[in-house]
């Protein structure tokens, strides 16, 4: 079971990639299809475009981000710029697994499905109320 794995060193990038698969893997099917060609990529931490972009004051915010068109706003005929990515951030992702003691497969599968809520074009508020449900 993935959330019974025990890291006796901190957890690396592919560490969280797996982590995130498996968050996936186990999301219904029909959430995990229109999801498809949406890349899944673990940095260490925002580079500084984005946090400025972001308007944050420190990289430590950022758990995880969004980028791509939200599916309530493509069209059949857009031809996209970039492939939708869903960044991870680890080293945001392990301080707050330090700071809350949170398992860590639960947290990164909480960061992934927020993200994937602004896939689905959902706001920051529309996914805190749903969690909140």
């Amino acid at each position: 079971m993935v959330s019974a794995i025990r890291h006796t060193t901190p957890p690396s990038c592919e560490d969280i990639v797996d982590l995130a698969e498996a968050a996936l893997g186990a999301m219904p099917e029909m959430l995990r299809e229109m999801v498809r060609g949406t890349a899944i990529i673990v940095e260490e931490t925002p580079d500084e475009d984005t946090i400025e972009e972001m308007g944050l004051d420190s990289p430590w915010e950022l758990t995880g981000l969004y980028r791509g068109v939200p599916l309530t706003q493509k069209s059949l005929g857009d031809v996209p710029a970039e492939p939708d990515t869903i960044l991870l951030y680890r080293e945001p992702i392990l301080l707050e697994w330090i700071e809350t003691g949170e398992e860590l497969f639960a947290l990164v599968r909480n960061v992934l499905i927020h993200e994937i809520g602004h896939h689905f074009g959902l706001s920051d508020e529309d996914i805190e109320r749903l969690e909140g449900e």
